[in-house]
């Protein structure tokens, strides 16, 4: 067993490693530039919304407020009618980069200390590059992936953006579990 404390220099280590990777992969123009195309007709869909005033928040339309209502016939024919939609608003102005790569950067603390945590209980030092990195990249490719595929399998988000984010989160696993084979104690 290794102790997390003998840990802390491969979880800042691999954090900071796979921030700077994905900085990377999303300021590539290519790769996650089709993940959320354009509304058609969004001036008109703005002009629309915006007298509504709708709060930030996530929202499903149409919504049914029970079984009941769900097996209506009225209910059904909004089905029909669509549009069918989850849609996420967020508030009016510039999203602040600086408090999503903040949080981004704690979510990835937190992912590399369950991956050393986890590894820690079942390998003992000193260990092998290769164990290590089994361990700590398994975890973390769960970390970073598993949950992003009830996205597209509950609320229809594209296949295509969950694949990309699946080979992402093998790229951060990968430099993960490296970081941590690397600087395992010895």
């Amino acid at each position: 067993m290794t102790p997390l404390s003998a840990l802390w220099l491969p979880i800042l280590l691999s954090a900071v490693f796979v921030f700077v990777a994905s900085s990377i992969i999303h300021m590539a123009p290519l790769w996650h530039k089709t993940d959320y195309p354009k509304m058609p007709r969004e001036a008109e869909v703005i002009a629309a919304l915006q007298p509504l005033g709708i709060p930030p928040g996530d929202y499903m339309v149409p919504r049914c407020s029970g079984r009941d209502e769900m097996k209506s016939p009225e209910f059904q024919e909004k089905l029909k009618k669509g549009p069918v939609m989850v849609a996420t608003v967020m508030p009016n102005g510039m999203m602040s980069m600086g408090r999503s790569l903040a949080l981004w950067f704690v979510y990835l603390l937190v992912v590399e200390i369950f991956a050393a945590y986890i590894a820690g209980r079942a390998i003992a030092p000193p260990t092998t590059f290769r164990r290590a990195f089994r361990f700590t990249g398994a975890v973390s490719f769960i970390g970073y992936v598993l949950a992003l595929w009830q996205l597209t399998i509950w609320y229809r988000r594209a296949f295509s953006a969950a694949v990309k984010e699946t080979i992402d989160g093998v790229i951060y696993a990968v430099i993960a579990g490296a970081t941590f084979g690397w600087l395992w104690p010895k």
